[in-house]
């Protein structure tokens, strides 16, 4: 797949001595936190810093905003710096769980404004399959980056524009969660089961093959041909995390019209839950 988005693991073996090059281990288990980082010490990929969903790809949690809510640009700068990414840094991000959590951090760099930042194909599965050299231990100690975030704001969509939009909405809803909780039939996570009015059901893991390799660009293509291409796009899913698999494969395809409501079906449950946050708003 010729695009910067993505890059395959013969490249990153090839880059591992770039000094521009910063690779994130971005591996996690949302039932038990701290596994990912316990899986890069265990084994990760050489020049691998580690990036923690919950620590350091979102904010704080509050009453609104979902489970994962974007960090603020004084969250995010020292997460960045420490991480040693620098404005001209390449990032090369992987997880082992085809893309949910390496997509998460893609968007939310380039969201941020960092230009170079690619996933890596089939994740530390195709690495390890491979048999290309791995480290264990701790990350090794990089410089401070001197990368400084510049959000883009046109990038999301909030709870009130969805509110106040559909009754005549100008985009569609695209809802990233599995069929059954989409459907309302089973939601083992948020309060409330079912999905946004309007939505249309796009599962993130649809857009990967099993072993955790994006599809060719003609199959993401054939797999969003029935969605408008006339109109604009907001994706979801719980907490805006897989929504961005949903978002980089629609990046593959020039489908850059898209953007993300950060928190998702378990901020749209506050909202329900307390709605008197309407008039907040």
């Amino acid at each position: 797949m010729n695009t910067q988005a993505v890059i395959e693991v013969a490249e990153l073996l090839d880059q591992l001595k770039d000094p521009e090059l910063v690779v994130l281990d971005c591996r996690y288990d949302l039932g038990q936190p701290d596994a990912g980082e316990a899986c890069f010490a265990q084994s990760h990929i050489p020049r691998a810093q580690y990036a923690s969903l919950h620590r350091d790809l979102s904010g704080p949690t509050e009453r609104y905003g979902g489970r994962h809510p974007l960090p603020s640009v004084d969250q995010f700068t020292p997460v960045a710096r420490r991480l040693g990414i620098n404005p001209d840094s390449h990032v090369v991000i992987y997880d082992d769980q085809r893309l949910a959590f390496a997509a998460r951090a893609w968007w939310l760099l380039r969201f941020f404004g960092l230009k170079r930042v690619s996933v890596l194909n089939g994740g530390f599965t195709a690495w390890r399959d491979a048999g290309l050299p791995v480290e264990s231990g701790q990350a090794q100690t990089v410089p401070y980056g001197s990368f400084a975030p510049s959000p883009n704001p046109g990038a999301v969509a909030d709870h009130w524009e969805i509110y106040s939009g559909l009754a005549n909405p100008d985009w569609q809803l695209v809802d990233a969660r599995e069929p059954a909780r989409f459907a309302g039939i089973e939601e083992p996570i948020d309060p409330v089961a079912g999905h946004i009015p309007s939505a249309i059901n796009k599962p993130w893991q649809m857009v990967t093959e099993p072993g955790g390799k994006l599809k060719p660009v003609a199959a993401l293509r054939e797999h969003w041909q029935d969605v408008r291409s006339d109109e604009p796009l907001i994706c979801y899913c719980g907490s805006g995390v897989t929504a961005c698999v949903n978002l980089l494969s629609l990046h593959l395809i020039g489908r850059d019209d898209a953007r993300l409501y950060p928190g998702s079906w378990s901020d749209w449950c506050a909202h329900l839950l307390h709605p008197a946050s309407q008039q907040a708003n």
